[in-house]
């Protein structure tokens, strides 16, 4: 009998290869987020503009990732089934964002809307191409409870250079000795970032190993002849998936935390300029690329080891439930710690707001692998990327919303982005949902995953009865 202790350790330079993935895969919505401000501050879209570029395309990216996933748990290849979408997805994402965002204050605002709806609408579908099958390969690299922790904790650290790096656009952008403005600066930065990291998103397709599937008869390729059939199996594939009461925790819970967190994100470089500089964008200098910075240091160097370790330590749903409550107390302290006159009291905060988005995707992706294994002991299937997409989709989907909302928010406290002063309450109004909905979303999240019951124990149980059932089947 197999024993169920054996780990499946895997090799350094594969982790650092998918590690690189992770890195172009959080870079082009890190760089995204910032850009945007551009849209409304220096080409004129209103608000409402603003809220449907969010909208609209992460709609329809979060509607193909299913498709994705099945497509790619289902292809038959000397490939496999993963690395050859990778490493298409990578090109149509990169392209696509160097032209989005070849955009001119010389045309009109509905030239400019429409022309960068178009090419976000083709970026978010090359973004689908490429994450959904990359998230999966990480899935099936390790079948060990640990070493998926370790896997996904190195793949998000170097992730998180991402947002290390990305908040430095904002001194280039604002700073004339760079660029005469910033829409001139993403016209330039958008080429630079889009040749660099599709090239580093290509590396997890080149340098990953994966086995032929060429000959595997239980796979269910989607074809012109299949598409009807094929498309019902995604239907009941997400139906199975999401009846997973493990799962759909994972999800409900992720979609609370980082969706309330992103429905916020963007009032930051706001409440900093107008509320702790007046509204001046050259007094405030660095200190929004220091916000952004700092809690990508925080989460890189203190807030992933320590959840690296915890989990080693304790049960992964442990560890959640506490990093989560960090985070609660570091919303509470950026109410407190936003002065005017004294920005750099919001560093204290940092550390403990960035336990929030810091832990949830290095547990959570951990987690999702192992509920892989719970599925295919019911199912009999592999369906990682079913499983993986559908993750996505829930990140997505209120991604979309939260771009939604943060629109909604900044129209109902009448803040208006680009005015040299904003009507009485309209920054305080920013600050309080800042806080409060990160706050409430976290709390729901807590409550959701509090009876979560997919341990370890129960996991090496599955492993067990899934070595025996392939022992039995050889």
């Amino acid at each position: 009998m197999p024993d169920q202790n054996i780990i499946n350790k895997v090799p350094f330079g594969q982790k650092i290869a998918f590690g690189l993935g992770m890195l172009a895969n959080q870079m082009f919505p890190a760089a995204l987020g910032i850009f945007m401000v551009v849209l409304v501050e220096n080409l004129g879209m209103p608000s409402w503009m603003w809220g449907i570029l969010f909208f609209v395309p992460r709609i329809v990216d979060a509607f193909f990732d299913p498709i994705m996933g099945f497509i790619s748990d289902n292809t038959k290849s000397v490939w496999g089934r993963r690395r050859q979408y990778v490493f298409i997805g990578s090109i149509i994402m990169g392209i696509a964002f160097m032209i989005m965002w070849q955009l001119y204050r010389e045309d009109s605002v509905m030239y400019n809307f429409v022309f960068f709806l178009t090419f976000s609408l083709i970026f978010h579908i090359g973004l689908s191409i490429f994450s959904v099958p990359y998230v999966a390969m990480g899935y099936e690299m390790s079948d060990d409870f640990h070493e998926r922790t370790s896997i996904m904790a190195i793949s998000q650290w170097i992730g998180q250079f991402a947002w290390v790096i990305a908040p430095w656009f904002w001194v280039i952008m604002y700073d004339t000795t760079w660029f005469p403005n910033a829409d001139t600066a993403t016209r330039t930065l958008a080429i630079w970032i889009g040749t660099i990291f599709m090239l580093l998103a290509m590396v997890p397709a080149i340098f990953i190993k994966s086995k032929s599937t060429q000959f595997e008869d239980a796979l269910q390729p989607l074809t012109s002849k299949t598409i009807g059939g094929s498309l019902k199996q995604i239907l009941i594939s997400f139906k199975e998936a999401f009846a997973n009461k493990p799962f759909k925790k994972l999800c409900i819970a992720t979609f609370l935390i980082y969706n309330a967190f992103n429905t916020v994100a963007g009032f930051t470089f706001f409440i900093i300029v107008y509320y702790l500089f007046n509204g001046d964008t050259a007094a405030a200098g660095i200190w929004p690329t220091l916000f952004g910075c700092g809690g990508a240091l925080a989460t890189t160097f203190i807030v992933i080891p320590i959840v690296a370790w915890m989990s080693k330590k304790m049960e992964k749903k442990t560890t959640f439930l506490i990093c989560q409550g960090i985070s609660i107390i570091g919303y509470i302290l950026l109410w407190f710690l936003f002065i005017p006159g004294k920005p750099y009291l919001f560093l204290i905060a940092l550390p403990f707001f960035s336990f929030g988005i810091g832990s949830l995707f290095t547990l959570m992706m951990s987690m999702t692998a192992d509920v892989c294994d719970m599925d295919e002991l019911e199912s009999g299937k592999r369906r990682e990327g079913v499983f993986g997409a559908i993750y996505w989709w829930m990140v997505k989907f209120g991604f979309a919303i939260a771009g939604l909302l943060t629109g909604v928010i900044m129209s109902a406290v009448a803040f208006k982005a680009g005015a040299s002063t904003q009507p009485e309450g309209a920054v305080n109004g920013l600050r309080l949902f800042f806080s409060g909905v990160p706050i409430l979303g976290t709390l729901t999240a807590l409550w959701v995953m509090w009876n979560y019951d997919l341990t370890e124990e129960k996991a090496k149980e599955i492993k067990q009865k899934l070595n025996d059932r392939k022992l039995n089947n050889s």
